[in-house]
């Protein structure tokens, strides 16, 4: 059996000996609870904010393979695990960008069961071994050790992740394509907003086995890998164009306005995932937020905005968060566009 670090030196295989690899790499991947990550070294770093919140919880790796029921197709054809998608993407990270810190997971939506020995016990009767649970839905990210940089005053790390719903799969009927996102980008360390762009959301990736979710997961970090720092370029620049207080409130209006117009026009303006719930957030932010919101003397700027935006659908649902971030980022850049006049996209109606 070859060692880890040959693997690491070999181009992703996607062949069946890959997958029962995976069961090794899975050994060493650490998980961690609450607010503990990883920090470039491999330890860990307390009380870090969570990469998303809403209704979420955390949750180890340990407990996903052991308490986690795996649902099945209704021919008891069996389904694609949580702990094998994670598995799959970071066997993809490692042979790409490197090392990783632990994994964070986070899950929501839990479906409680009981084993049929226990169904006619009460609910304060149960033990541990005769209740079941399966959660619909799961996101996890992590970083890839050593590749940090500094801009606009703040730490940003490469941040690898995933996410996926089993509300939006079929299970009803025989086994079929299961749905999947996954993610690389960059995430400011001090508040672990995300700042995805286009190359690196993969949108919704219909797979039926890990391997296909290995190789389009292959083709997303090899096509984000030579335009990252390009990436953060973008993301740095943006502090570069001021947003007065006045011109703030009038993208929050145009943000609330959106909100309520018909679909027609809707579709006439650039797409905005940003909620009415979001925009209040952001509002409350602006005044609140000591990393990002006003100072005295001081315009905020498009990177404040994108932030302020980030932080506010960190409340999304695990199914929609992987792209109301990237919107946040799409809408900040487009803002700066449509302020310098090298808007082409329709964003100056959000200013004017």
């Amino acid at each position: 059996m070859k060692t880890r670090k040959e693997r690491q030196n070999q181009p992703v295989s996607l062949n069946d000996a890959a997958i029962h690899n995976r069961e090794e790499n899975l050994a060493n991947v650490e998980t961690v609870e609450n607010e503990v990550v990883g920090d470039e070294n491999g330890g860990l770093e307390e009380n870090h904010p969570n990469f998303i919140e809403s209704n979420t919880n955390a949750i180890t790796l340990e407990d996903l393979k052991e308490k986690n029921v795996i649902p099945t197709f209704s021919d008891n054809s069996l389904t694609i695990s949580h702990q094998d998608f994670i598995g799959a993407v970071t066997d993809v990270a490692r042979e790409t960008f490197g090392e990783l810190t632990p994994v964070e997971c986070r899950v929501s939506h839990p479906v409680i069961g009981r084993i049929p020995s226990a169904q006619h016990k009460k609910a304060s009767e149960l033990l541990d071994s005769e209740k079941t649970v399966f959660y619909q839905r799961m996101a996890f990210c992590c970083h890839v050790m050593g590749v940090r940089r500094e801009i606009n005053g703040q730490t940003v790390r490469l941040c690898i992740g995933g996410a996926r719903a089993y509300n939006e799969d079929k299970l009803y009927g025989r086994k079929q394509s299961l749905k999947f996102k996954v993610f690389v980008g960059w995430q400011v360390k001090v508040c672990s907003n995300l700042m995805l762009t286009c190359d690196g959301n993969s949108g919704t990736m219909e797979c039926m086995t890990e391997a296909d979710i290995m190789q389009k997961t292959s083709g997303l970090y090899n096509g984000f890998k030579p335009k990252m720092e390009a990436t953060l370029y973008q993301l740095e620049n943006l502090q570069a164009t001021p947003i007065p207080e006045e011109l703030f409130c009038r993208i929050i209006g145009r943000m609330r306005l959106y909100q309520v117009l018909p679909v027609g026009e809707q579709r006439k303006l650039p797409a905005l995932a940003i909620s009415d719930t979001a925009v209040n957030a952001m509002v409350k932010n602006y005044v609140t937020n000591g990393n990002f919101g006003k100072k005295d003397g001081t315009d905020i700027t498009c990177w404040n905005l994108m932030q302020l935006a980030n932080e506010a659908v960190k409340q999304s649902y695990i199914d929609k968060f992987i792209d109301r971030n990237q919107n946040c980022t799409d809408f900040a850049m487009g803002i700066q566009q449509a302020i310098t006049g090298k808007d082409t996209r329709g964003y100056s109606w959000f200013i004017n």
